[in-house]
């Protein structure tokens, strides 16, 4: 066997070397413009299947009070993650009314 043809799979340095974990670290992520529109999309990936409501775009000032509200306003559960509100389940429609509501403009985007 010829040496270039081995990965580490142990360094005393940082301990077991995990290069998918690094490969995810230093992939860009997907930039969404700060135009003033209210994005609502439905995702699954890296939740089980579980279905959830990511609501980007609003203003940071108010995210936790808008985040409680859209809770309610669902009846479901949710979260604040990097900027973004994740409400479970597919609630873009109601969502989406209860923003227009509110002078947001408010496009769905994604699945």
């Amino acid at each position: 066997m010829t040496m270039h043809n081995r990965r580490i799979v142990f360094s005393s340095d940082g301990g077991r070397v995990d290069r998918r974990k690094d490969a995810k670290a230093n992939a860009p992520q997907p930039g969404f413009p700060d135009d003033g529109v209210v994005r609502l999309s439905r995702e699954k990936g890296g939740r089980g299947g579980k279905t959830v409501t990511v609501v980007r775009g609003l203003p940071e000032a108010d995210l936790e009070a808008q985040a409680a509200d859209l809770k309610r306003l669902c009846g479901a559960g949710g979260t604040l993650r990097d900027g973004a509100i994740e409400i479970q389940g597919d609630h873009r429609e109601r969502i989406a009314e209860r923003l227009r509501g509110r002078g947001y403009t408010v496009k769905l985007a994604g699945g």
